[in-house]
């Protein structure tokens, strides 16, 4: 048995509907719980990514957070990841991605909330994520806590050192030698080393990267989305209908599909945004923000991006064309067949849709967005591995020790990157799965448990708003430990701390 195969096999079991259901439950209950913030506050969800201290010492803005975070979520899951969902679960897989994006945001927000009321200074420099707000947050529980904490950073050293950068790295230099025939040798070694070049400068330098690639990479692809869309203007309203028919089995020619539309739509859709899996939270808590809420409500947005406009935009161009086929994973015959069962379901569909538009663009085009997507998920990837691998090294002796274990991390990343490129796509996309499949689990049961913790914050922050105040957060005032955040208050803060405390004294004086 090959290693597509074992890898498979482990894949269905992480990946079973129990996930799914779990997944949708959690989003649904901070979601509900906490008066759907992620439609009811948009305005302070867009006002909270151009704001921030981007000249912090310990932290980076929230739109470089926001912007690291959206460039782990925008990878190849946005082009290969929405061609293969469609290909194996129809075209109302897409529809099931769009669902586990709104309503992942509830997730998203939580965990982002989490990862700021819980950060920690490392190095000079704010470090956070699952790991450290699940072992603070069980603190009456201090040695499942710890226990629980160090298997989500196990998880996460593996998603994000290990099995994730396989799959972006692998969908490189497949795009590569599609468009110009480049060797995956060369192509690898060229990626490795303009990796190297920037994780080893530091999570700032990570942070500034981010902040340029991603939103012009992201306004190009769906600009491209939309002038296919424009062109084949008579196709729009059949393109939304055939996917919200075949969602809901309503179209009889994706019925013998059906029972794998949700879950490859539910699969793909946190592959790509995210939700819930706790890797945006490692961006998060690295922000310099005045409360945890604000910086939770930035990276919701990042959920909206990254599903509704980016995943969409490729949707569009695959199902708008026609230039998909529709396959039954268990049997392996092909449902639908408009284009050659020799063209690969990832970037293929894409490249081919785009061609329609403009003949021998495809190729280069997404050669070129996959590149600039996935490169960036890779930056992503090291910054997660690297808060991970810190969280692990706490217990070393020495601050050189330390050091050399986060280090080691960085270099065993990047000859993975390179091992990666040259591997089989089957493989990658399972070792990727799994890797997610695990921090999912861990992620999804934790911030269900500190749920108390995550809404207790968020009503301090409307609580706030309401007073007519740029609110600050005081953990004192939510029954949470969190020193830190004492100091970052007064010494950061000390205007809104000051207006806040005058505030609530008149409060009290009526």
């Amino acid at each position: 048995m090959d290693l597509a195969n074992i890898t498979g096999i482990i894949n269905g079991y992480i990946w079973a509907i129990p996930l799914v259901v779990v997944a949708i439950v959690v989003g649904l209950f901070f979601t509900i719980s906490m008066g759907v913030p992620q439609v009811r506050l948009i305005k302070d969800m867009v006002k909270y990514l151009l704001k921030g201290n981007s000249d912090s010492k310990e932290g980076i803005s929230s739109f470089q957070g926001f912007a690291m975070a959206l460039g782990g979520r925008i990878g190849v899951g946005n082009i290969a990841g929405v061609a293969t969902a469609i290909c194996f679960g129809g075209p109302g897989a897409v529809f099931w991605m769009w669902l586990i994006a709104i309503v992942g945001a509830g997730s998203a927000y939580a965990e982002s909330s989490l990862a700021q009321i819980y950060k920690e200074k490392i190095g000079g420099e704010y470090r956070g994520g699952p790991a450290y707000y699940i072992e603070k947050g069980f603190s009456n529980m201090p040695k499942f806590g710890r226990a629980f904490a160090i298997l989500f950073a196990i998880t996460g050293v593996i998603a994000n050192g290990f099995t994730g950068p396989t799959i972006q790295a692998f969908n490189i230099t497949d795009a590569t030698k599609n468009a110009w025939g480049i060797s995956p040798w060369i192509t690898g070694a060229v990626i490795a080393i303009l990796f190297a070049l920037i994780v080893f400068g530091g999570m700032k330098r990570i942070g500034r990267t981010a902040e340029i690639i991603v939103p012009i990479m992201a306004i190009a692809y769906i600009v491209l989305a939309l002038i296919i869309l424009f062109v084949n203007y008579d196709r729009i309203i059949p393109t939304f209908g055939v996917i919200f028919r075949s969602a809901f089995n309503m179209e009889a020619l994706y019925g013998a599909v059906w029972g794998s539309t949700i879950i490859w739509g539910v699969k793909r859709g946190i592959y790509s945004n995210e939700a819930g899996m706790g890797s945006g939270a490692h961006a998060s808590a690295a922000a310099e923000v005045s409360h945890p809420a604000k910086q939770g409500l930035a990276q919701s947005f990042s959920v909206y991006v990254d599903t509704l406009l980016v995943c969409t935009a490729t949707a569009i161009m695959i199902i708008s064309t026609n230039m998909f086929n529709v396959q039954n994973e268990n049997t392996k015959e092909f449902v639908v067949q408009n284009i050659s069962t020799d063209i690969n379901p990832g970037t293929g569909y894409t490249q081919l849709a785009i061609d329609t538009l403009i003949p021998g663009f495809g190729s280069g085009f997404i050669a070129i967005a996959v590149f600039f997507f996935a490169f960036t998920t890779l930056l992503s990837f090291a910054f997660y591995t690297d808060a991970n691998a810190s969280y692990i090294a706490r217990g070393a002796k020495s601050e050189s020790t330390r050091k050399a274990i986060v280090t080691g991390s960085k270099v065993i990343l990047t000859a993975i990157i390179f091992w990666g490129s040259i591997r089989s796509s089957d493989a990658a996309w399972n070792l990727a799965d799994i890797g997610v499949g695990l921090m999912a689990w861990v992620n999804l049961i934790a911030i269900f448990l500190l749920q108390n913790k995550v809404r207790t914050v968020f009503k301090d922050y409307e609580k706030q708003k309401k007073l007519g105040l740029d609110p600050v957060f005081v953990p004192e005032d939510c029954g949470i430990d969190a020193p830190l955040w004492d100091e970052i208050a007064e010494t950061k803060y000390a205007a809104q701390l000051t207006a806040k405390k005058e505030a609530e004294g008149k409060l009290e004086a009526k």
